[in-house]
């Protein structure tokens, strides 16, 4: 039987919508079904079991799953034996300590014996620890920003993406203790076999990565020009330069971020550039 590595993603919500975009972009086709708790690839040694998200450390620890996508802030928090493979830079939040907004703040001394409302008592516990703070931690899980409205805690450690959700509930962050984003996790000791089918997936991973923000850009130039076109366009190791039919005239063909194109485009124009081309990219493999 061929070598399948079992990888752990969420069930539901954006986590588990961007890993499944992910594993798609990396050209792996899952069968999935409705409830379906286990989807086996069609093209690749790979399976995808469907988890909460609190249960995929334990899970990947533990050998039911070889690897597993999960928020950094569920990694930290259940401190479980596992190893940390790559941060995948999507999912990104923060998690942070907020007090009602018409507190004065003076300082993590601030929640010196406070009462703080969190459904993460590991990373805060370790975060006060470290500073010799005495304070009540309250474990709650769901909702904990309505805490200190109902007189339920002084403060609150929660994750936070934009903030909104703090503002409408008369809250204001004032530490950030921790950033968080998706991360793939394996377990200790895999298996040769199963590693290198790790090193493929992690391959193309980082091809679809590096194709991020990216675009592959053509222009006619003239060949008196091209010297100044060229030190524009740095390309992964220089651009391409081919002669066009037409005498004095050359095609140059090179990777720029989508960035520089806008900010550079009058640029090229004044030094003759024609005929410009921008193509989106799907993989880049180096």
């Amino acid at each position: 039987m061929d070598t399948i590595l079992r990888i752990a993603i969420q069930t539901k919500g954006r986590l588990n919508e961007e890993s499944v975009e992910l594993i798609r972009e990396c050209g792996i086709k899952l069968t999935v079904g409705k409830r379906q708790l286990l989807s086996p690839a069609k093209n690749f040694p790979v399976e995808v079991l469907y988890l909460r998200d609190d249960d995929i450390p334990e899970s990947v620890a533990d050998g039911v799953a070889d690897v597993g996508i999960v928020g950094e802030n569920e990694m930290l928090e259940k401190d479980k034996d596992v190893e940390l493979v790559k941060r995948l830079g999507f999912s990104r939040c923060r998690l942070s300590l907020a007090i009602p907004k018409g507190q004065e703040y003076n300082g993590p001394q601030w929640f010196e014996g406070k009462k703080i409302a969190t459904s993460y008592p590991v990373i805060l516990g370790k975060y006060f620890a470290e500073r010799n703070i005495n304070a009540e931690i309250h474990v709650i899980t769901g909702s904990v920003e309505i805490a200190p409205g109902i007189g339920l805690a002084d403060a609150i450690f929660d994750i936070v993406s934009s903030g909104g959700t703090l503002v409408s509930n008369g809250l204001k962050e004032v530490e950030v203790v921790a950033p968080s984003e998706a991360v793939m996790i394996k377990t200790p000791g895999l298996s040769a076999e199963k590693q290198v089918v790790l090193d493929e997936l992690l391959f193309r991973i980082e091809s679809v990565e590096r194709s991020k923000g990216k675009k592959y850009i053509m222009l006619n130039a003239p060949n008196n020009k091209l010297d100044q076109i060229i030190s524009m366009l740095p390309g992964m190791k220089s651009p391409t330069v081919m002669p066009l039919a037409e005498s004095g005239w050359s095609s140059v063909h090179s990777v720029i971020e989508e960035k520089f194109f806008w900010e550079n485009i009058s640029k090229l124009k004044a030094m003759g550039a024609e005929g410009i081309l921008v193509l989106p990219i799907e993989k880049m493999i180096m």
